[in-house]
């Protein structure tokens, strides 16, 4: 018997806050502290940005779907998703410090970058994937307005160094593609994977 909700293998609160715009039930499956979440996330030599974080977003999986067992939890699809930011074949994940943001807003300010997320959700031994990738331009930024945007805090923990929610908005001067996939979760594309993994949505 299916049912009426998800797991969602995220510690992204904009992805919580993505699947309750979509009205999905989910409840959270998140790494103990003995996985090393962190680790999934280091990037191979010449790796391309897609192979790249579809590759994270499959060891998520891999790994969640381990946690549902060993936890012993009742089954129920699970959900995993990663999002990075690409400018040409240069991955930017998320900054280990202010300087580090400082340096990827200075590379990526006027120019345009894509954003790539990946999805997949497990249920049962039946997985179903998508990729989104959208296109993000921000006009040249000063250092000035770099280190004011970095002292906020909000590029810590973000792919690219930026929200696009949040302050980093006011430098972006277009968008294409899907701004629920820049934020970390692409509701079309999310919502038709749980549909055909069985959920009413």
């Amino acid at each position: 018997m299916m049912l009426d909700f998800v797991y969602l293998a995220s510690q992204s609160p904009r992805r919580r806050q993505l699947l309750e715009q979509l009205g999905v039930r989910y409840e959270l499956l998140l790494p103990d502290e003995r996985e090393d979440a962190e680790a999934l996330e280091v990037v191979l030599k010449n790796e391309a940005p897609a192979a790249y974080v579809k590759r994270v977003t499959y060891l998520k999986l891999d790994a969640a779907v381990a946690r549902l067992k060993r936890r012993q939890l009742q089954p129920a699809p699970i959900l995993c998703s990663d999002t990075t930011v690409a400018l040409g074949r240069t991955i930017y994940g998320k900054p280990e410090g202010n300087q580090d943001a400082q340096r990827m807003l200075a590379e990526l300010a006027g120019h345009t970058h894509r954003v790539l997320t990946a999805v997949a959700v497990q249920s049962g031994r039946q997985r179903l994937e998508a990729l989104s990738i959208s296109k993000v331009t921000f006009e040249g930024m000063t250092r000035k307005q770099i280190s004011a945007y970095t002292a906020t805090g909000e590029p810590l923990g973000k792919a690219g160094a930026y929200a696009v929610q949040g302050r980093a908005a006011r430098y972006i001067t277009s968008i294409s593609g899907s701004y629920s996939g820049i934020m970390g979760l692409p509701i079309r594309e999310t919502a038709l994977l749980l549909k055909a993994a069985g959920l009413k949505i």
